[in-house]
């Protein structure tokens, strides 16, 4: 071991702590690898990719439309160049623009798209935004290349078609002035509908209101059923005056009161006459109204009550001259009532022709009265009825001609049948097909991503939450002190087998008593009482080399030094209980001794942990007082140039540290011993260890691996620096998880 070289703390990571980390926790990251890859596979067959269709556009050009106040259109062409990434990119917000995946959703079926996920409309045209993708592949070009996915390959091809056909009609749309005005002038057709609409209620209100269908027929049939009653009446009282003045001239200037008196009741021709009449005239008025109730009329309208009240007047006027003349529209009575020229004279006759006349003229100037009051409501109507026809003519010539302009812009649509020219298809939208580049990079990431956690895992363990002293460069690098041996834990590392059998073993002390069990896996054997017990060379066959080998180096190490003096004085502690610093301390005084060039003492100093007093051949063993004296120290020995002693409390030596100690130190060195291992306490402010080491030529910091914390080691070794002592370390049960063939590090530490 060369201790003249200064250690070095490398500036990084070094392969052999990458291979160390990597094996230390190999089943973290195959647990974590598996598990990476157990989920890479459910995405593999759980998340297959969505089917999909490709399509490619060539946009040559764009032409924008614009209208002039004369009308004219005036054409505008935009070729896309290197600098017409707008262009492009305008094109693009077209067509995955929502406009254009509500009209595609709604030629196809939202619950085609969406199947049993719903049937709504504006889920089908997100669902088809979100999955339509158009890009431009190549800054340069002029080509877009149109994506869609669906899980259903029956329906992705159709959906993207449905796409580019309604991308192509909204780009025609807003890029000429057909599209614009299209929608203005079906905003202005809608706007008039309504207009029109309301109008012809109005109208229809007020007509029914007058119970009337025209307002012209309605005034003209009204003037002349008023000039006819009015004529009618005249005639009447004309013929009414010359029956009067006849009937005085017979009846000698009587009253026509005192003629009616003598009058029998006879049916006069006048009556036959106005029975005639009276069933013409009721014949007239049913067929008027039947005329009427064919025109669309009601029975509620006024013009069929009128007529209603006519016919109900004339059948009540029958009814009563029936009454009056039973014999009345017979043909006997017909007969018998034929008039000659005598007859007229007959006073009789005359009155009651002078009575039907005035029934007649009331009845007339009654329905004169309603006609003339139905006339003047009309008259009343006129204008404003009048109003909101023209009103209504104006509109509906409006209409018409909106609906004419509509017409002729489908017909052009129709005709043609190239809106847009300017685009190209390069690809028609492809058979669908699955992209599993996406699914296989995801597994892949997932599956890499489990090696990584376990990576991670064991780095942190090792850079951050493990505080332990687990390998022998992190003594060097880390502690920066002198490593003397690297003890492997036989338990591990391909000793299993071996430590276990040597486990079985009893130790067999100088006169063949059994007293203990010697663990061989570097805890120190001990009696009934806790006392160390020295195990023989023959039986510790698994540490023996590693024994030796801190034998070799210890003797290099003073030779180093040059320190040639008699006896070496030798401390072996820890940093805490459990380390192994006995069996230490007694396999490094066994293979001392095993030289035979001198002898070796082993002090045990353990009493803080309880050590009794050790016996030898029923007496009590000598202290080191006694043992420092040639030819009292025979009993202390173990073996054959091996002597142990117990410094406990009859020593005198523990309670009167350092003072005791220093008065040894003549006696020590006087002795005819080569080597004195001291096994010591581990270090703390309250044991022995700090306060005895400065008298040491070394002291050796027994290292457990991967339980001995690196600040209570650097503690230690603060505390053992301060009290001038000079301190080695053994590392003690450390695991070999690195191929010996990779390992190199620890090849070199050998």
């Amino acid at each position: 071991m060369n201790n003249n070289r200064p250690v070095e703390t490398p500036a990084g990571i070094s392969l052999g702590d990458i291979y160390y980390v990597i094996f230390r926790h190999k089943w973290k990251i195959i647990f974590t690898s598996l598990m990476g890859l157990v989920a890479a596979a459910a995405i593999y067959h759980f998340r297959p990719p969505p089917y999909q269709s490709q399509a490619e556009l060539l946009i040559k050009y764009v032409s924008e439309s614009s209208q002039t106040a004369l009308g004219d259109d005036n054409q505008k062409v935009l070729v896309p160049d290197s600098q017409g990434e707008g262009i492009i990119n305008s094109e693009i917000q077209i067509l995955t623009s929502l406009d254009v995946a509500e009209e595609a959703a709604t030629n196809i079926g939202a619950a085609n798209i969406l199947g049993k996920a719903g049937n709504s409309i504006n889920q089908a045209a997100n669902y088809i935004r979100a999955n339509l993708q158009a890009d431009q592949p190549d800054s340069h070009s002029s080509i877009i290349t149109v994506t869609f996915k669906h899980p259903n390959p029956q329906i992705v091809q159709p959906i993207l078609l449905e796409v580019i056909n309604d991308y192509f009609q909204k780009h025609y749309e807003i890029h000429s002035n057909g599209g614009q005005f299209y929608d203005a002038l079906t905003m202005e057709q809608s706007t008039l509908n309504v207009q029109l609409n309301a109008t012809e209620q109005q109208i229809a209100d007020l007509k029914n209101q007058a119970n009337i269908t025209s307002i012209e027929d309605s005034q003209k049939d009204l003037s002349g059923q008023i000039t006819k009653i009015h004529d009618a009446v005249l005639d009447a009282q004309v013929e009414l005056s010359g029956d009067e003045a006849a009937i005085k001239q017979i009846s000698g200037n009587k009253s026509l009161q005192e003629v009616a008196t003598n009058v029998q009741p006879v049916i006069p021709p006048v009556e036959v006459d106005a029975f005639t009449r009276m069933n013409a005239n009721l014949e007239a008025f049913r067929k008027k109204e039947d005329d009427y109730l064919l025109q669309g009329f009601t029975h509620s309208n006024a013009l069929v009550q009128v007529v209603d009240e006519q016919i109900a007047d004339a059948e009540k006027a029958k009814s009563d001259l029936q009454k009056k003349y039973p014999q009345i529209g017979t043909p006997t009575a017909t007969a018998s009532t034929a008039v000659t020229t005598d007859a007229i004279t007959d006073p009789k006759i005359q009155m009651a022709r002078i009575v039907a006349l005035q029934a007649k003229i009331k009845a007339w100037n009654d329905q004169l009265l309603q006609l003339q009051t139905q006339s003047t409501n009309l008259n009343n109507l006129a204008p404003k009825i009048a109003e909101l026809e023209q009103t209504e003519s104006i509109e509906k010539a409006n209409y018409q001609h909106l609906s004419t302009s509509l017409e002729e812009h489908h017909i052009d649509d129709s005709l043609d049948t190239g809106k847009a020219p300017n685009i190209k298809w390069v690809q028609m939208p492809s058979p669908p097909w699955r992209d599993w580049k996406k699914t296989y990079k995801q597994a892949g990431m997932v599956a890499f991503g489990g090696i990584f956690a376990g990576l991670a895992w064991a780095f942190i363990i090792e850079m951050f939450l493990d505080r332990s002293v687990r390998r022998p460069v992190e003594v060097k690098t880390k502690l920066k002190l002198p490593l003397f041996l690297s003890i492997p834990d036989v338990r591990r590392n391909g000793h299993a087998a071996l430590a276990a059998t040597t486990e079985r073993r009893r130790l067999q002390l100088k006169n063949g008593e059994d007293t203990g069990a010697m663990s061989q896996t570097n805890v120190p054997a001990t009696d009934g009482n806790g006392a160390l017990q020295i195990v023989s060379l023959e039986q510790n066959r698994v540490l023996q080399p590693f024994y030796e080998a801190l034998r070799d180096r210890l003797i290099a190490y003073f030779e180093i030094k040059n320190l040639t003096h008699k006896p070496k004085l030798v401390a072996v502690t820890a940093a805490h209980q459990g380390a192994g610093v006995s069996t230490v301390a007694a396999g490094l005084a066994a293979s001392l001794s095993a030289t035979g060039e001198g002898n070796v003492l082993l002090v045990d100093m353990n009493i803080e942990n309880g050590a009794a007093q050790r016996f030898y051949k029923g007496k009590a063993a000598c202290g080191l007082d006694t043992i420092l004296k040639r030819e009292t120290r025979g009993e202390a020995m173990v073996h054959e140039n091996l002597y142990v002693v117990n410094g406990n409390a009859e020593s005198g030596l523990p309670n009167a540290l350092p003072k005791r100690f220093s008065a040894l130190i003549p006696s020590l060195k006087a002795s005819d011993y080569d080597y004195i291992i001291f096994d010591l306490p581990p270090v703390s402010p309250t044991s022995i260890t700090s306060r005895v080491s400065k008298f040491m030529d070394v002291t050796l910091l027994v290292l457990e691996s991967e339980k001995t914390n690196l600040e209570v080691v650097q503690q230690a070794n603060t505390w053992l620096v301060e009290s001038g002592a000079t301190v080695g370390a053994v590392l003690n049960k450390t695991h070999q998880y690195v191929p010996s063939r990779l390992n190199q590090e620890f090849l070199s530490d050998r």
